[in-house]
């Protein structure tokens, strides 16, 4: 088992095993959205029986999909020398309860990018290295995991590793990455974008218009090398159904991002939203109030299942976090850390057992 503890901006890898837990009987999700999904956000839970019941209460909240992080640092951290113990243990259990995994991949070791950068730098020269991780994380989890994310938010310096930004070099990867994966699982659906919903203008050197940025993927030939679009869909404070705007980031900004598809000649593509949703944190200031999360959570599961036929999975950000972040992000997550459903866990489980007819009108406190 591989833990991961940051001191004095070195990554360290700490290596121990935790008591097995049986898998259990074959599961399935009962649901009236095979839709909905969440952001599991495992990657850091070392215990296998929080792991379990995690996705245990996935299923019993009614959400067939998944995403979850497969960190190519904690798989690979010393070159060609693999340790698929977490990874294991996250997909057999999530199989087990009838989901369906999309799986992340990313998070550079430190042999494969330069001295004193950040985990998420990954530059052309390791490209090949991190194709040859995906292809052998899909062989691996051939008939397991048929969808696969490369990349998060490349649309932002932060989350590329503190580089300019630069949809060529996002490019340049997939062209590397996909027919390594291709070769060896045909099958396997490579999920490409992820950007950051963004209004950053131009030349800000935190990042790129997530708009600007999908446009110049397909100028630069990107659509022959992914098979679907991950899309970021957050609502801020904004109520699901405010209409798609350009110079607005809420839940509906999504179907600019199909719009630009279509215009592009991808529209037999399908998309996925693979985070996403609202906050509740009583003072950050993009949140919302807590009745108005669920009924904007529930709405938007709905405008996805009745009319986005292009969507096949909407995925929130985040069912539970190993420990408490102590800050807002604590606040979008619908379970808490000793397995407490929170009201919108509850909510959504209500709504997935048909409980909840009509989520238009549900009054919001």
């Amino acid at each position: 088992m591989l833990a991961i503890l940051a001191i004095g901006g070195t990554w360290l890898f700490v290596r121990y095993r935790q008591p097995s837990v049986a898998l259990g009987p074959q599961r399935t999700v009962q649901t009236i959205n095979p839709k909905l999904g969440i952001h599991t956000r495992l990657t850091d839970e070392v215990e296998p029986w929080k792991i379990k019941r995690s996705l245990e209460m996935v299923r019993e909240m009614g959400a067939p999909w998944i995403v979850e992080y497969f960190p190519w640092a904690y798989v690979e951290a010393k070159p060609g020398r693999f340790d698929w113990t977490h990874s294991d243990l996250v997909i057999d259990h999530a199989n087990r309860q009838g989901l369906t995994v999309i799986a992340r991949l990313g998070f550079v070791p430190e042999w494969a990018r330069p001295k004193e950068t950040s985990p998420l730098y990954l530059d052309e020269a390791h490209f090949e290295d991190f194709g040859q991780y995906a292809a052998a994380f899909a062989t691996r989890y051939a008939g397991k995991v048929n969808y696969m994310i490369l990349g998060n938010e490349p649309n932002l310096s932060l989350e590329w590793g503190y580089q300019p930004v630069d949809p060529s070099k996002y490019v340049a990867l997939l062209r590397v990455v996909y027919p390594l994966v291709k070769a060896v699982d045909p099958t396997m659906q490579i999920l490409a974008g992820a950007l950051a919903p963004t209004l950053a203008p131009p030349g800000d050197a935190a990042g790129i218009n997530d708009l600007v940025y999908l446009q110049s993927m397909y100028d630069l030939g990107a659509a022959a090398y992914f098979d679907i679009l991950a899309i970021h869909a957050y609502g801020w404070y904004s109520e699901p159904d405010e209409p798609a705007d350009p110079d607005v980031v809420n839940f509906r900004r999504a179907e600019l991002l199909r719009a630009m598809m279509v215009a592009n000649g991808d529209e037999e593509k399908t998309a996925m939203i693979t985070e996403g949703g609202w906050n509740d944190h009583p003072r950050w200031t993009r949140a919302v109030r807590p009745g108005q999360r669920i009924a904007y959570t529930l709405r938007a599961y709905e405008v996805a299942r009745q009319e986005w036929p292009w969507v096949t999975a909407v995925c929130f950000w985040a069912f539970r976090f190993p420990w408490d972040a102590k800050s807002y992000q604590d606040y979008f997550t619908f379970v808490d850390t000793e397995f407490e459903p929170k009201p919108i866990y509850q909510e959504v489980q209500r709504y997935t057992q048909g409980d909840i007819e009509d989520t238009s009108s549900q009054s919001v406190p």
